[in-house]
């Protein structure tokens, strides 16, 4: 007889999906809570659910369900928390001081250097492959557009931007001289 009870007291699949639905807006709250931004919120919540489907059978009634699965969620946000930690390279005030130092002793007429010798460069290409060699800085889906057009896969562009990239380095190369390159 009790096995019954415990049958007509475990949650379905159905009334956890109908729970996590109504509660999902707490939950990801609270995630946002422990984590920096919200992608790692949307992947803590998804492994967290899936959790929460695993164990499913740990749940007995749909009033326990929020304090339940805020558990599970904050041991899914505290193992991101712990990544992050592991993963993530900060570096010294001291590196960070000599990195921006680097970046500032670059000469503004080496800048300008590079600029000319590219403007120098570009007019050597037709008017097609200057559009490809853009056309990467242009915006989403440029590339693509220009392979519809031109009747061509978009990989056997990308093999001929990658040519004319050489091409265009090696022109810029020699304007620039041995003593910039």
């Amino acid at each position: 007889m009790t096995e019954s009870i415990d049958n007509s007291t475990k949650i379905s699949e159905a009334q956890f999906m109908r729970l996590f639905l109504k509660h999902e807006p707490s939950l990801r709250a609270f995630s946002r809570s422990l984590l920096p931004d919200w992608n790692l919120v949307e992947d803590a919540l998804q492994d967290a659910c899936i959790t929460m489907l695993e164990k499913l059978s740990q749940l007995r009634d749909e009033a326990g369900f929020l304090p339940w699965a805020m558990v599970i969620l904050r041991f899914k946000c505290l193992k991101v928390v712990e990544k992050l930690r592991r993963d993530r390279i900060i570096l010294s005030d001291h590196i960070l001081v000599l990195i921006a130092d680097e970046a500032e002793s670059i000469e503004s007429e080496e800048y300008k250097a590079i600029k000319d010798a590219l403007t120098s460069c570009l007019p050597n290409f037709s008017d097609a492959h200057q559009e490809l060699l853009l056309a990467p800085y242009a915006g989403d889906g440029r590339v693509k557009q220009i392979a519809e057009d031109c009747n061509k896969s978009v990989n056997a562009l990308y093999k001929l931007l990658g040519r004319l990239r050489d091409k265009l380095a090696v022109c810029i190369r020699k304007q620039l001289g041995p003593e910039v390159s």
